[in-house]
């Protein structure tokens, strides 16, 4: 673990992706560092355990995996590094199939607490495996931290289907740190939904790094009044004949602010590399605003990679449509946003993620509108 001397500062509106969330009023003093009180889901044929624990347990698979992904010099992640106690390891042996969702639930309902937490899934060679983790808040006047840490280890023709939502307190502060490596012929279907926290940021990083590999992530955030949310997203090609596909839709009441940055980058000798990444915003207010900033750095000749970003308010025609065949304007503005919603949950394969990500989507609508 790092020492608490020797860690970096934290970023200020001049580092880069930082311009458009403000650190200033952040006091970690203010903050006791406090356990987390998760409950984890167990399941046949996988390793499901506190990670303080594995430590004990598995020493060279936690020793050899945790801490490969995340870059110790992230302000954030060395913090982690200084202060986490625990967290999840979820390891798949190769070849076994994990027949139910593996569930791991993390609360944040104490005042004043600071909780550094860290996830490591490991998938060994053509394992496949369902991972649900969720963040929640009774409420949303508790006053807290998160700093997370992700680590997603997906083996050799292995498939990992991961779900990381998010619905703590909107007072709260959340720092997440996401990075997966996908090998040779791997699959990772990741899904993140973002609808708490005042302010933070979260990492996501996704790493094409065996021929055949291959990656959908699908993202949906809706803020409410004063709520800022930040998502930064890396599709990183390092082999030839990789895929990555990168989908977030974002809704905004009034007072909400919404950033989502996004590179692909594609590595020397990365040949046939096919990736896209798309961000798409609906403003429910003037006074709500997003920024949407894709990127590509490509260093190979043969690839095709496409991005879209695109930031509106309800359609004014679309609205006049629907009230002249007798909605009233509010159940017509709702219809227009499940519509927009609904190309995102078509992402997601039919069945219980489907269905639990469509049912959050609509109870936050709900909740906003």
């Amino acid at each position: 673990m790092a020492e608490l001397a020797t860690l970096p500062p934290l970023p200020d509106e001049k580092a880069k992706g930082w311009e458009f969330t403000d650190l200033s009023e952040l006091d970690l003093d203010a903050y006791e560092p406090a356990p987390a009180d998760a409950s984890l889901g167990a399941a046949e044929g996988a390793t499901v355990l506190s990670l303080a624990e594995a430590v004990d347990s598995h020493p060279a698979l936690v020793a050899d995996r945790l801490g490969a992904l995340a870059p110790s010099d992230d302000p954030f992640v060395a913090r982690n590094e200084a202060a986490w106690r625990d967290g999840v390891l979820v390891h798949v042996p190769a070849g076994v199939k994990v027949a139910e969702p593996i569930r791991i639930e993390l609360p944040l309902d104490t005042e004043g607490a600071a909780v550094a937490w860290r996830t490591l899934v490991v998938l060994e060679e053509g394992a496949e495996a369902e991972v649900w983790e969720h963040s929640s808040s009774t409420g949303d006047e508790t006053d807290a931290l998160l700093n997370s840490v992700v680590e997603l280890h997906v083996g050799q023709a292995a498939t990992l289907r991961y779900v990381s939502t998010q619905d703590i307190s909107e007072r709260a502060w959340i720092f997440s740190s996401q990075r997966a490596r996908v090998e040779h012929d791997g699959r990772l279907d990741w899904t993140a939904l973002g609808f708490g926290s005042g302010r933070g940021k979260v990492r996501m990083d996704t790493r094409l790094a065996g021929p055949g590999s291959e990656a959908r992530v699908t993202g949906g955030y809706a803020g409410g009044p004063g709520q800022h949310l930040d998502f930064d997203t890396t599709q990183v090609h390092s082999a030839p004949n990789t895929f990555s596909d990168l989908s977030f839709r974002g809704v905004l009441a009034a007072g909400a602010t919404a950033v989502w940055r996004g590179m692909i980058r594609v590595d020397p000798g990365a040949q046939g590399t096919d990736a896209f990444q798309e961000s798409r915003n609906l403003l429910l207010s003037p006074d709500a605003h997003a920024d949407a900033i894709p990127g590509l750095e490509i260093e190979a000749d043969d690839v095709r990679c496409t991005h879209a970003a695109a930031i509106a308010q309800v359609d004014r025609e679309q609205l006049f449509y629907l009230t002249s065949r007798g909605l009233d304007p509010a159940a017509a503005k709702q219809l227009i946003i499940e519509g927009f919603l609904e190309a995102l949950v078509e992402r997601l394969a039919e069945g219980p993620v489907r269905e639990e990500i469509s049912a959050a989507l609509e109870r936050r609508l709900r909740e906003i509108l």
